[in-house]
């Protein structure tokens, strides 16, 4: 009976430190920003990822984070609060009609995309998470260029 209720007590002792433990983990704060829109019509999503298989999600389907910001003055900022440090990127749409999606012509974005890290994108230039990726290891402020097809 002794043994049994030792037992019972470092269970019940771990699990009180394993809940308190994880309640003190830093977390940081995000602020993402996109200027030089073609316009401020729509609004602007911002999705945050931290997986590998997850990025390019064109469909907006995988991310970890989402956001819509609203645009001023061709301009729009967001931020993304309480993320554990860790490794993330950034994948960005002018939304200009709404829809919550990428409208194509022929098989290029008709809307204004955007990937942390990336100036351009193009067939020998896709993006990656390996490429558009940045460490988050305090607050920190992100510039994301618009690009438009």
């Amino acid at each position: 009976m002794d043994r049994t209720f030792r037992i019972i007590q470092l269970i019940v002792l771990n699990f009180l430190f394993a809940s308190f433990s994880n309640q003190n983990q830093e977390t940081y704060v995000l602020a993402i920003n996109v200027n030089a829109l073609r316009n401020s019509t729509g609004s602007v999503v911002f999705a945050l990822y931290n997986r590998e298989d997850a990025f390019p999600d064109e469909h907006y389907k995988k991310y970890l984070r989402k956001m819509t910001g609203e645009i001023v003055n061709r301009s729009s900022t967001v931020t993304f609060e309480n993320l554990p440090a860790g490794r993330y990127a950034v994948n960005i749409l002018h939304d200009e009609n709404q829809d919550g999606r990428i409208n194509r012509g022929l098989l290029m974005p008709k809307e204004g995309i955007g990937f942390s890290n990336f100036q351009s994108v193009g067939f020998s230039n896709r993006p990656s998470f390996l490429k558009a990726s940045f460490d988050l290891l305090g607050d920190k402020h992100v510039m994301v260029k618009i690009i438009y097809m």
